[in-house]
Formats: C-alpha cells, sequence, structure tokens
C-alpha cells in the first residue's frame, strides 16, 4: 500500500470520518508462489499438525474456535491474504453510508495481495441480524481476485454463492440484510480469539479456519509430508495381519515423542 494512500472509514465511537494512512498496519510481503501453491494443496488439520510438530506458535493459538462454520465443507481448501474490516446490521449507519455506495473498500481490497479472503468482523452486540455478504458482494469479491469471506456474522445466497466456487465461513445465515453496512476497514480484527490483521495468510476448510505463520511457512509442505507419510504407515499396520497390542505400544509411543 502506498504510503501516501487514504481511506475514509467510520470510528464505530463517534461515526465520524477517519483516514487510513501511513500510520495503518502494513501488509507482509507474499510467500514464495511454489510454497503457497503447496500449502493450498493440503487440509487444515495437516496443516495444523505440521505447524505444532515445527513449533510455530502456542497450540491453542492461530485458529478461529467455534465462531465461524463452513458453509461449503466440499470445497478443497482456501488460501489467501487477509482484507480485513467491521461491520454492523442491528440498525441504519449514522453517517448515512448504505450497504450498496463504498467504493472506498474496494478500492482499498485492490491493493491488498492476491488471492484476497475478505474478513468482516460483526460488532454488534447480537452478530448475524444481517447478512452483509451474499451473491453480488461473492461476484464482485471474485472480480477482485477473492476467494473467500470469513465472518463471525451472517451470509445469505448460498446456492448462487457456491456455485461460484466462492468460500463462505459464518456464524449463521439470514435472509435479510437487515441494516448491514461497513463500519470500517484496513485495521486488525478479532473473530473466535483469533486477531487477524491485513495480509495475514488465512487457510481454511470444512474443519475451519487458521493463519498460516509468515515465519517456518516453507517448512510446512515438508513436515506435512512427512505427517502423511507416518500417518500413511501407521494405517496400514492398524489394517495389517501383523498388528498386536504391542506394535501398537510401540508407535504410540513414537507418536507421544513427535508430540512433545
Amino acid at each position: 500500500m502506498s504510503r501516501n494512500t487514504k481511506f475514509p472509514v467510520v470510528n464505530p465511537a463517534s461515526c465520524d470520518p477517519i483516514l487510513m494512512t501511513e500510520d495503518s498496519p502494513s501488509v507482509p510481503t507474499m510467500i514464495a508462489p511454489a510454497v503457497f501453491e503447496n500449502l493450498k494443496n493440503l487440509d487444515t488439520c495437516t496443516v495444523s499438525n505440521a505447524i505444532e510438530r515445527l513449533n510455530l506458535r502456542l497450540r491453542n493459538e492461530g485458529f478461529i474456535a467455534g465462531a465461524v462454520r463452513c458453509r461449503f465443507p466440499s470445497f478443497k481448501p482456501m488460501l489467501g491474504y487477509a482484507v480485513t474490516g467491521r461491520i454492523r446490521s442491528s440498525s441504519p449507519p449514522m453517517s448515512g453510508r448504505c450497504y450498496y455506495d463504498r467504493i472506498d473498500f474496494w478500492e482499498y481490497v485492490a491493493t491488498l495481495p492476491q488471492p484476497r479472503v475478505i474478513v468482516m468482523e460483526d460488532i454488534d452486540h447480537k452478530p448475524g441480524v444481517g447478512a452483509f455478504f451474499g451473491e453480488i458482494h461473492a461476484v464482485i469479491g471474485q472480480a477482485l481476485g477473492c476467494v473467500g469471506y470469513v465472518s463471525n456474522g451472517a451470509v445469505r445466497d448460498l446456492p448462487a454463492v457456491k456455485a461460484l466456487g466462492f468460500h463462505l465461513f459464518s456464524g449463521n445465515l439470514s435472509v435479510s440484510h437487515a441494516y448491514a453496512h461497513l463500519v470500517e476497514f484496513g485495521h486488525p480484527v478479532e473473530i473466535g480469539n483469533l486477531k487477524i490483521s491485513p495480509g495475514d495468510l488465512l487457510h481454511g476448510d470444512c474443519h475451519g479456519v487458521q493463519i498460516i505463520p509468515r515465519e517456518g511457512a516453507d517448512q510446512i509442505p515438508e513436515e506435512a509430508a512427512r505427517i502423511i507419510a507416518a500417518e500413511s504407515e501407521f494405517k496400514q499396520y492398524c489394517r495389517s495381519a501383523e498388528f498386536s497390542l504391542k506394535g501398537l505400544e510401540k508407535r504410540m509411543k513414537r507418536v507421544a515423542i513427535d508430540c512433545l
């Protein structure tokens, strides 16, 4: 993002216009294309196991806990760079700006690395009264290189969005927009105890959504390959005629050592 780029947003406390400037959070650089492609082919559980094995972060951090549900569990994994914002839907916007007139947000989206994942924190007392995101936003998002949407709020138009191949992760569903509107964008948000900053690398599938740490990201595919190979051998042993409790104990001890 250019240091001179400014985007008007709304302060949720005062509803006065404020500006994103050079003081806004910086966007991390993109990871290598080859690493990105390898990560995209891995399911979230295998990626999580690799992160744990590599000790890249604490095991109770880095993923959205209980606040979102994957709406299209049959889709292949989602991987993209976060585009962040905050929304409300239970009451009209005090600024007078509504659901449709935020070209400034889409201009901001275009400044982030591709592919992008739109992340919206619903800050209403009861999130998800109305759906900010549906078919029209998904179509616009795809045109701007977005591959998914993540929110503790609501979504709608599931059949149409599924046909687009666009990922949706949400807290609930709603038939109506209600007073859905954008409050601010371009700053860190928090969903399910996970703080997500602009440019964070998000990985999601039927199991949920997590952040892939930049430091050590290039090690994850290789570690994942080792985990997959070890799990394959373990499953083959359990299905074989050689299976015994003694052999199981030996292998379980090996797994326990790996977990330390």
